[in-house]
């Protein structure tokens, strides 16, 4: 890591000691939020002791709402998402989801395993991505919420059959979220297998720290603990070996607003979707990224145990997805630090690998931590 990022990740305040308490218990609340596919789908609220409170729906394990105070204590939701199930259901952009069975994308859907040729729905022009047409993002899950020391949680998991999306082997996965005391948001992922799969589990919440309606991000400073990226094609598949970041505007090793490069990156739209090289150990937990929002001085810090992070800064956002309190997100209205193996993989043995085999099991934890960042002159305000 570079000696200024280095010193922008050790020195930031997350203010997430001696806070004002807002609430005297952790809670969890639980009701019936409509049905898909004939089956029941319900909504979890999960409150830590500080105040802080998220929804999440059986549905995707889905992320539907964050709630985060500013430096003068005022709550905003800082996810992006839909206020009904039916604004999932009738399709959206992976809002807050678990995406999988395999995350991002596979070159033309296609792949070899153990000598044998699987070919996977090209949902995403000629790739694959995301698990699919109906990856992981589109069943219900079995849900158990939990009050456990560190804060309220809940427990997802589904059995994806042979065969599902084109995916060989039975793969039984989980997802436990808990919202700690400490105002983190943990996020542990497993998964096991009866025969050899691929696996790539992925975090897809779009965060807006200035609140989930407010508009571009492009003012969001970001550090990414990255010294490498993937180039990538047109249609965003890895074209060959990781690229410097230094001299390109995929350098955020010094945190520097979201759209200061924007119009440099290229693409169809414009803008950043592209995987980050994130230094250190590849299966151990370390700083992938630190997001401030300035205005609010609301702080988002990234730890995972995973070798890459998919920054998208929403370039396909459009204003068609009307959202929570009739919100149309519009282009670069969030982005998504997605901790994962690097995209089209299985294409490159020499990365990480996304295949898992019986007997092993795949894991993936990721700390999203919240904070806030002192107003110049180093007050606090009068947030937690």
């Amino acid at each position: 890591m570079s000696n200024p990022l280095r010193f922008a990740f050790l020195t930031a305040t997350l203010a997430l000691t001696g806070c004002r308490a807002m609430g005297t218990s952790p809670r969890i609340a639980e009701t019936v939020w409509g049905s898909a596919g004939g089956q029941e789908v319900r909504l979890y609220t999960l409150r830590n002791e500080r105040g802080l409170v998220m929804k999440v729906t059986d549905y995707g394990a889905i992320i539907t709402e964050l709630h985060l105070p500013d430096r003068d204590g005022r709550f905003a939701d800082v996810v992006l998402g839909h206020d009904s199930l039916d604004g999932y259901l009738d399709g959206h952009p992976y809002f807050g989801c678990i995406a999988g069975r395999c995350a991002n994308r596979i070159a033309r859907g296609r792949f070899l395993l153990d000598g044998k040729s699987y070919q996977l729905a090209c949902n995403n022009g000629p790739n694959h991505l995301h698990g699919g047409d109906v990856g992981f993002d589109k069943h219900i899950w079995e849900a158990e919420t939990m009050d456990t020391p560190a804060g309220p949680a809940i427990r997802l998991s589904r059995l994806s059959p042979a065969g599902e999306e084109g995916y060989p082997g039975n793969l039984r996965a989980t997802v436990t979220y808990t919202l700690t005391h400490a105002n983190e948001l943990v996020v542990e992922m497993a998964a096991t297998t009866d025969a050899p799969t691929l696996c790539n589990l992925a975090q897809h919440t779009y965060w807006n720290l200035a609140g989930h309606a407010s508009g571009p991000v492009l003012d969001h400073l970001l550090a990414l603990n990255a010294e490498r990226y993937v180039p990538v094609d047109e249609t965003l598949i890895p074209i060959g070996a990781f690229a410097r970041v230094a001299g390109t505007p995929f350098d955020f090793r010094t945190p520097k607003p979201i759209g200061r490069d924007l119009s440099s990156v290229g693409g169809d739209p414009v803008g950043y979707d592209h995987d980050f090289v994130l230094e250190g150990d590849p299966a151990v937990m370390k700083l992938a990224a630190r997001v401030v929002e300035p205005v609010s001085g609301r702080v988002l810090e990234v730890r995972s145990d995973q070798p890459g992070c998919q920054f998208y800064g929403g370039n396909f956002l459009d204003g068609s997805e009307v959202g929570k309190g009739g919100a149309a997100y519009r282009q670069y209205g969030g982005f998504c630090l997605e901790t994962q193996r690097h995209p089209d993989s299985i294409h490159h043995p020499d990365w990480p690998t996304v295949v898992l085999r019986p007997g092993e099991e795949y894991r993936h934890t990721i700390v999203f931590a919240f904070g806030i960042e002192p107003r110049a002159g180093g007050e606090k305000g009068e947030g937690w």
